[in-house]
């Protein structure tokens, strides 16, 4: 077997493998070289110079004791696959999900998760997105202070346990979308400026710059490179998150999200299978999925915070911190037509013109990935809270069918499809106490722009911080709280139907959406061509005039106020009105406070 390790900065590296310490040999590029006769997995690391310390390899595929800790070797190929018939999600038309694993389920194991992918596939989901699953210091993490890349957590079950992970997603029809985070590396553990430039002078949010564009910065990329093709070749996932790509600081003639995309594709053209690309960006710069073709990275697609920004402003009225330009109604018809809200408009929590626009002639509205609700914008909240504390079942319906049935690519987040009331905090178990107390000051200073109290903000290294943080899986009974989880999941569900029947809600043109507002009485009137997704967000009764080909319509679902199609000759009528033999046909959608509907031509 031989080990290997890109170490350029020692004068000596000595391989520590299966209790013997043997010599290894240097080339010209930097890489140090080891044939060692050994088979199986064995425990291994490197010793720099003089350091009696081994340090663990930057490529581990496993990390048993920890990230201070010895690696160990792993055969990825030795996995018995069952998804030879497997030819992956594409992006277009499809659901993602995003879930933790530490709180998806109590046992908080990719075994365990997979006991409820069948859930998943129940309320439509296509492709299942993970939070990070690196290696990180500790007993549980977001996965954001990550530092083996190579290296799937323990805590989790470790790389066969995602292999099993992904086979079983596979042979329900779920894709896999890992979450991957290359701008930054953890606070514990980063043993890699040891071996190499690694590095680079600066900081952004979260640490030090990788170094993507200084001396010998070509190894960094392609240990970024390796690991992104790890997950998609070794592990059969099928698509990344890169996480906050803005943080990448690259001034090369060709960048390395480019660069990525063009290896991806490659393999994806080898595999015969769609493999995304999904930026999380602060941006608001088309440039991310613009086809490399035309001058763009030649991604696939990118988050939108400013979808969940104009949602929630609409349906809570929480106008502090990033929401303040949201506050206006008009926020909402923007990002539904528009894709971005900031396209080149003044931030006021920047203090600077923000965005770019999009060319909306050439662009697919499911380029951009949204969502009501996600791991950054509860867990960054001073109480890890979710909209489900202030929003009743009807708000809760609007917020989803602003997401399943809005021109985008939706997403969810883990237990919104039942109104979950559990909260998503930021947690860490960081073993060195002034780290932990490092990271709640720091959790405070965070949060006074946003003007929340820190008094209540909770600790993130008590565990049960993390511990509050798991799902209640019992909340979806029909018996609990009344029903309202059931009834909410029960919408989620007949959504996701919806969206797989009706072609006008997965329509790609932003051609073909269309959407009105009235900020006096809150009413949103979003079409998909000729069908009517209408919510009075107001706290009044609406009365909404249809027209056209919408007259006689179909009322395809609607939330639990119960609207109503009318004719205007006859106000009072049920839902049934204008159906029966020489009645006048319905042209007027009756929408109670905080309802919503769809409605669309019959057939």
């Amino acid at each position: 077997m031989i080990f290997e390790v890109w170490a350029p900065r020692p004068e000596r590296v000595r391989l520590l493998v299966d209790g013997a310490t043997l010599s290894m040999e240097r080339d010209d590029d930097g890489w140090w070289r080891a044939d060692v006769p050994v088979a199986g997995e064995v425990d291994y690391g490197f010793l720099l110079d003089d350091d009696p310390t081994p340090r663990p390899d930057p490529r581990s595929r496993r990390q048993p004791d920890g990230v201070h800790g010895l690696s160990r070797t792993y055969d990825a190929a030795a996995f018995a696959w069952t998804d030879a018939a497997w030819t992956g999600r594409q992006l277009a038309g499809s659901v993602l999900y995003e879930l933790h694993l530490g709180t998806f389920t109590p046992e908080g194991t990719l075994d365990a998760a997979i006991g409820r992918l069948d859930h998943l596939v129940s309320i439509g989901v296509d492709l299942v997105e993970l939070l990070p699953v690196n290696s990180f210091n500790g007993t549980h993490n977001w996965g954001y202070d990550g530092v083996g890349w190579f290296a799937v957590s323990e805590t989790y079950g470790g790389p066969a346990a995602y292999q099993r992970f992904v086979d079983a997603c596979h042979a329900r029809g779920l894709g896999v979308v890992q979450d991957v985070v290359h701008n930054h590396l953890g606070p514990s553990g980063n043993y890699l400026p040891l071996f190499g430039p690694y590095l680079k002078d600066g900081r952004n949010t979260w640490g030090d710059l990788v170094n993507l564009d200084g001396e010998g910065s070509v190894e960094v990329r392609r240990l970024i490179l390796d690991n992104a093709l790890m997950f998609l070749r070794d592990y059969h996932v099928d698509g990344l998150r890169l996480d906050a790509v803005h943080a990448l600081h690259d001034s090369s003639s060709v960048h390395l999200l480019e660069e990525l995309a063009v290896e991806v594709d490659a393999l994806s053209a080898h595999q015969r299978r769609p493999l995304s690309l999904i930026a999380e960006s602060d941006l608001n710069d088309p440039v991310m999925f613009r086809p490399r073709e035309a001058g763009g990275h030649g991604l696939t697609a990118q988050w939108s915070d400013d979808f969940h920004h104009a949602v929630h402003v609409a349906l809570t009225g929480e106008t502090t911190g990033y929401y303040a330009d949201f506050e206006p109604l008009t926020a909402l018809q923007k990002v539904l037509t528009r894709g971005f809200f900031h396209d080149g408009t003044w931030s006021s929590f920047r203090e600077r013109e923000h965005g770019v626009p999009i060319d909306l002639e050439h662009t697919a509205t499911w380029r951009l990935v949204v969502a009501s609700q996600n791991h950054d914008q509860i867990g960054n909240r001073a109480r890890g809270d979710r909209i489900t504390e202030v929003l009743d079942e009807d708000q809760l319906m609007c917020a989803a069918l602003l997401t399943m049935a809005g021109p985008f690519t939706p997403m969810l987040f883990q237990g919104e499809e039942w109104a979950a009331s559990t909260p998503f905090a930021f947690f860490t178990s960081h073993p060195e106490e002034e780290l932990g107390r490092a990271t709640a000051e720091g959790r405070l200073a965070e949060f006074e722009k946003m003007g929340w109290d820190p008094a209540v903000v909770p600790d993130p290294q008590d565990p049960q911080t993390f511990l509050a943080s798991k799902l209640d899986w019992s909340e979806a009974d029909p018996d609990r709280d009344g029903g309202r989880h059931a009834r909410v999941l029960d919408f989620y569900r007949a959504l996701a139907a919806l969206r797989r029947t009706r072609p006008e809600l997965v329509d790609p043109s932003f051609a073909s959406v269309r959407c009105e507002i009235d900020e006096a009485s809150r009413l949103v009137l979003l079409w998909r061509r000729d069908t009517l997704v209408a919510l009075n967000l107001g706290d009044a009764a609406a009365q909404v005039p249809l027209t056209g080909p919408l007259v006689g319509g179909e009322l395809l679902l609607g939330t639990t106020a119960g609207p109503a199609l009318t004719s205007s000759g006859d106000a009072g009528a049920g839902a049934g009105a204008g159906a029966g033999a020489g009645a006048a046909p319905a042209d007027t959608l009756i929408l109670p406070p905080h309802a919503a509907a769809v409605v669309a031509p019959r057939a």
